[in-house]
């Protein structure tokens, strides 16, 4: 049986471990952490179970659902049945963002005329937008090379639509703000989940912490698989050996297989990818990181009626309700998530509580009258790539010069930004390629095997 290294336990690696013993191979995960799940995970403070930060999924990402599927973990999220947002202003003022039944684009025509927060011309000039973004085409190099700002500018969108529609979809999804992001990823985005499909745009989130699904869950579906799974276990070198791979383990035996998938980030992928793997490692520099803030807030009652919301001339962007699944018996936990949040990266701990808690009482007037029990800030410095202009030409494919080596995370090229779906078709993608190598390394009719390293 062949055996094919994955270098990464998050969603990424374990895709492609149960891809790779699916197909026939031995797999084994390092992970470098004691947990799978890479940058969608959970923890503990103050006797909560909080996850790092808010992570949601659409109907569109059928990759991360399918394998929700594959780990037995659907009944541990919620999707919409139909879209609803929540869009809050200061005051309680409410606008909902609903999908109809129509086919799509119309099926967000009743929710734009209707939307309080912009005038009549702006809803228009909005509509007619939204349609042409759809003509897009995301796969041409001048649109990736445009800023999706400028675009918005040329196409009479103001400030007051930018911050109240384009960045309310945009920059969570983009982890940029629109003068910051790529024309040809802005578009993608907006035609995958908004405007080709009706029902694309559902929302789906975990009622759970993540590391439920993307540890546990993940763990007993790939011991079904036969997958081995070693956890604090980083591999610091690979190395093209024997006509397959040695994968150097800190502290521990080298492991000697005939594959490799590389899914870690772009940063440490670079520092692991042997010579002649065939990938510009100062194109891969180039891609950077965006940071994203979340905010822990608990209060001693409830002052949030729904489950997740929207926030427009605010600093908030985007709040859950994170009470049930963080344990709390009293009260109401608010998980808001700040994207693009390069200002909030710099503020202390004392300075978000004062600039965010007034904001969210403008929002839910509610917690006005509430006590703050426990507010604390959790920092993701590098949480995705920078989908700027010219970031797709920069992304490489899950081949490498070295037969047999494949990368893999939501930085590679798949098209969407980094999202869960990103990294679970990357890993698919990866598998494939791999278990692909080894069966053209063999005579036909051999059994093909794959072992994933993190």
């Amino acid at each position: 049986m062949k055996r094919i290294a994955v270098v990464g336990g998050g969603l990424a690696g374990i895709a492609a471990a149960l891809d790779g013993a699916r197909g026939g191979a031995a797999v084994t995960v390092l992970e470098a952490r004691g947990r799978l799940g890479g940058a969608a995970y959970s923890f503990t403070r103050d006797g909560l179970v909080v996850d790092n930060g808010q992570h949601v999924f659409l109907r569109c990402c059928t990759a991360y659902r399918e394998l929700l599927e594959q780990i037995d973990a659907t009944g541990l999220v919620t999707v919409q049945q139909r879209l609803s947002i929540p869009v809050v202003a200061p005051g309680g003022r409410v606008a909902w963002l609903r999908r109809s039944g129509l086919p799509a684009p119309l099926h967000l025509a009743g929710a734009l005329a209707r939307y309080r927060f912009l005038g009549a011309r702006e809803r228009l000039s909005l509509a007619l937008a939204m349609r042409r973004l759809g003509s897009v085409d995301s796969d041409d190099p001048a649109a990736d090379a445009r800023s999706f700002g400028d675009w918005l500018a040329e196409h009479d969108q103001r400030a007051e639509a930018i911050d109240s529609m384009w960045e309310l979809i945009g920059r969570p999804t983009l982890n940029l703000r629109a003068g910051d992001a790529s024309l040809a990823q802005a578009a993608y985005v907006f035609q995958q989940g908004l405007l080709n499909d009706p029902s694309a745009g559902d929302v789906g989130y975990a009622h759970v912490p993540l590391g439920q699904i993307h540890d546990l869950a993940a763990r007993r579906a790939l011991s079904g698989q036969g997958v081995d799974v070693r956890l604090r276990r980083a591999a610091t070198a690979i190395v093209p050996h024997d006509g397959g791979f040695r994968v150097d383990v800190n502290g521990c035996p080298s492991l000697n297989v005939d594959a490799v998938v590389l899914a870690v980030p772009h940063d440490r992928a670079s520092r692991l990818l042997p010579p002649g793997a065939g990938v510009d490692l100062a194109r891969l520099a180039q891609l950077g990181t965006s940071p994203i803030v979340n905010l822990h807030v608990v209060y001693d009652r409830h002052v949030m009626s729904y489950p997740f919301a929207a926030g427009v001339r605010s600093p908030v962007q985007w709040v859950f309700d994170r009470t049930q699944g963080a344990g709390l018996q009293r009260g109401q936990y608010l998980a808001v998530s700040l994207s693009a949040a390069e200002a909030e990266l710099e503020m202390t701990v004392e300075d978000l509580r004062s600039r965010f808690l007034p904001a969210l009482a403008e929002l839910f007037p509610a917690a006005r009258e509430a006590a703050v029990e426990h507010f604390f800030v959790t920092r993701e410095h590098a949480a995705t790539f920078r989908a700027a202009p010219g970031a797709r030409a920069l992304r490489p494919g899950s081949r490498t010069a070295i037969p047999g080596l494949v990368i893999a995370g939501a930085w590679t090229a798949t098209g969407w930004p980094a999202t869960m779906e990103g990294a679970v078709r990357s890993g698919r993608t990866a598998a494939r390629e791999a278990l692909a190598a080894l069966a053209a390394a063999v005579p036909a009719g051999a059994a093909s095997a794959a072992v994933i390293a993190a």
